[in-house]
C-alpha cells in the first residue's frame, strides 16, 4: 500500500523541504511506495484551488480572513488536503522537520474511529518572534496541525465546507473546528517533538524546529543540527520523488 505524505512548502524554506524528504526517504522501511508531495500555495492558487483572500502589509503574508499574517506560505493551504486527496490516508507534516523514525509506524498507528490523528501539545509556548522575525501567534491546539495523519475516509471531514476552508480565521482551522473532540486522535509525543518548546526528549522521531532552522541565525547549535546539515548535505542526491 503507497503512503501518502504531504510537505508544507515554502519558497523562503526550501532547504529545510529538501531536508525534510531526504530524511523521510532515508528513515522509510515499509512494504509501500512513498508518494510524497508538496503542498504549495502558490500551485494551489494557481489551479484557483487556494481562494482565500492573502495581502501584503509591512512586508509580510497577510491572510484576510484571520486578520493576522501567516509566518509560512502554507499556514492554511494544508487544510485543502481533503480536497487534494480523495480518500485514504495522508500524513501532513510542515517542511521545517528532520525525520528520525521510520513514517510507516505512524501509519500502523492509523485508527479508524478518528478522522485525524496528532500529538496533542499541551498549553506550552514561547513568547515573542519564530523563524527569523515572524510574531509567536498563540491559539488554542498550537502546534496540533504540524504533523496530522488524515483519515480522508472519515464522514466528519464532509463538515469542512468550501466556505469554512476559504473563510474561517486560520486559528479555528488549526483547532480543527469542524471536527469533535471524540474525532480527534492522538500520536506518541515523539512524533513531533518542537524544538525549543518541548520538553526534552531523549531520542525524538520527528524533530520540528517551529521556532527556527539550522540555517536561521541563533538557532546553528539547535538539537539535531548536525544531522539536519548532513541530510542536507545529501539531499541532490536522494531520488526524486517529491513533485509539486
Amino acid at each position: 500500500m503507497n503512503r501518502n505524505i504531504w510537505i508544507g512548502y515554502d519558497a523562503a524554506e526550501h532547504d529545510a523541504c529538501k531536508v525534510a524528504v531526504r530524511s523521510l526517504v532515508d528513515r522509510y522501511r515499509g512494504p509501500g511506495e512513498l508518494v510524497v508531495r508538496f503542498v504549495d500555495r502558490m500551485h494551489l492558487e494557481a489551479q484557483d484551488l487556494y481562494l482565500r483572500p492573502t495581502a501584503m502589509r509591512d512586508g509580510r503574508l497577510y491572510d484576510v480572513a484571520s486578520a493576522a499574517p501567516m509566518s509560512t506560505q502554507h499556514a492554511n493551504a494544508r487544510f485543502l488536503i481533503p480536497r487534494l486527496q480523495r480518500g485514504g490516508l495522508a500524513l501532513f507534516v510542515d517542511g521545517d522537520v528532520l525525520f528520525r523514525g521510520d513514517v510507516e509506524e505512524i501509519f500502523r498507528l492509523a485508527d479508524p474511529r478518528f478522522a485525524v490523528q496528532c500529538v496533542q501539545h499541551g498549553a506550552e509556548h514561547v513568547a515573542g518572534e519564530k523563524k527569523g522575525g515572524h510574531d509567536q501567534a498563540l491559539y488554542a491546539r498550537k502546534n496540533w496541525s504540524s504533523c496530522v495523519l488524515w483519515n480522508l475516509d472519515h464522514h466528519a471531514h464532509e463538515r469542512l465546507t468550501s466556505a469554512m476552508l476559504h473563510g474561517a480565521p486560520g486559528r479555528d482551522l488549526h483547532r480543527f473546528c469542524w471536527l469533535k473532540d471524540s474525532e480527534i486522535g492522538a500520536l506518541p509525543a515523539e512524533w513531533n517533538y518542537l524544538v525549543g518548546v518541548s520538553a526534552y526528549m531523549p531520542d525524538p522521531k520527528l524533530v520540528h524546529y517551529t521556532l527556527g532552522l539550522p540555517c536561521v541565525a541563533g538557532y546553528e547549535s539547535a538539537p539535531y543540527a548536525d544531522e539536519w546539515r548532513r541530510q542536507l548535505a545529501a539531499a541532490p542526491a536522494a531520488k526524486e520523488i517529491a513533485t509539486k
